[in-house]
């Protein structure tokens, strides 16, 4: 038996952007669901962050969440459990008021897909998985006593553990210990957006880009065989986040020409500027790519140091925000511990993104 695996859709993110809805749809629509049908896969776990907020959903976000997802995973016949995770949930301290009681049920039961606030022991074709939702005060002791006594060798979750990476370069130095996890053959993993592997805990990354951070970062989807244990990565084609470098030195307008940009339409770019020695062709690439229809763009090309020789260095400039932010922390010389600060100044970078205006 196979079972599909997703984890941190964020339906909603980005202030529910249409863009990034689009963007996600994308690869439902065109990647995720087509998949299922080719490979005759019947069972979905989605290991928790369904919707991106915890308050509150855009009721046109809802709309195509139910409709385009919900329904069509009804439709064609899917198994479906859901684990609660740390943004589907309205308080902090318990997970039983959640958004996905709420979009996911209908009222006469019919099509309501199994939900979990609380850990338990499910069998899947003979294999018993421990699913874990997001541990919060409520549900802790029995969490911790399910991880200490279940009799499983394989755990599916919502979890926050200490030494893995959140996004990339992005460690996360609070958290569960994975000791706690040394007793299992297989952990795997939601919460975290980076894909990564360390001994037999794997987090197993969400399915999209959603910040720069996860520029040229690998994003999909995994299939989990129960009889072989072992889980394949399905690969999302699409991008949201471009990178152009600009350098009219080495190419010319022929080469500009052949450039491929209706990749580019409604995405994110970066654009670049590694040497600019004719304003017109530089004008002329950016002309291009503005009909490509991107959904913004933005120019890097200001760069002060002048002792600065080497290209890789001024690449780097075009870093990520959060990329940008943790060096800066690093070279500061402060009274409170720099990775408490990181940490503060990621939640406050998401929330940032997470309320910011878009048309």
């Amino acid at each position: 038996m196979k079972i599909a695996l997703i984890n941190d859709t964020h339906f909603g993110a980005r202030g529910d952007s249409q863009v990034f809805n689009q963007y996600f749809f994308k690869f439902w629509e065109k990647i995720f669901f087509p998949y299922l049908k080719e490979h005759n896969i019947a069972t979905l776990i989605h290991l928790g962050d369904v919707v991106d907020r915890r308050k509150f959903i855009n009721h046109n976000i809802a709309s195509d969440f139910q409709n385009r997802f919900m329904k069509r995973l009804w439709a064609e016949g899917i198994d479906t459990h859901i684990m609660i995770g740390n943004h589907d949930t309205y308080y902090k301290n318990t997970n039983k008021v959640n958004a996905i009681h709420n979009l996911c049920s209908t009222y006469d039961g019919v099509h309501e897909p199994f939900i979990y606030t609380d850990p338990k022991i499910v069998t899947f074709d003979g294999v018993d998985i421990l699913l874990m939702p997001w541990i919060c005060e409520d549900n802790y002791e029995q969490s911790m006593e399910f991880l200490k006594t279940a009799p499983v060798e394989v755990v599916f979750g919502h979890f926050e553990i200490a030494g893995f990476e959140m996004d990339r370069g992005n460690i996360c130095h609070e958290g569960l210990d994975r000791k706690l996890f040394d007793k299992f053959d297989i952990v795997l993993s939601g919460h975290f957006h980076h894909k990564s592997t360390n001994g037999n805990i794997t987090y197993l990354g969400n399915q999209y880009e959603m910040t720069w951070a996860d520029y040229n970062d690998p994003r999909g989807f995994h299939v989990f065989d129960t009889e072989t244990r072992e889980f394949e990565f399905i690969l999302n084609p699409y991008k949201m986040f471009h990178k152009i470098m600009y350098d009219d030195s080495s190419n010319d307008f022929e080469a500009w020409k052949k450039y491929d940009y209706a990749p580019l339409k409604d995405s994110f770019v970066k654009v670049v500027v590694l040497n600019k020695q004719n304003p017109f062709l530089f004008d002329s690439v950016l002309d291009n790519i503005y009909k490509a229809g991107v959904a913004d763009l933005s120019i890097v090309e200001d760069f002060t140091d002048t002792l600065i020789d080497v290209d890789q260095e001024i690449i780097d400039q075009a870093e990520d925000t959060m990329t940008i932010l943790s060096k800066y922390i690093d070279n500061l010389t402060l009274n409170v511990e720099g990775e408490k600060l990181k940490t503060l100044m990621r939640e406050l970078y998401v929330e940032a993104l997470n309320t910011e205006k878009t048309e």
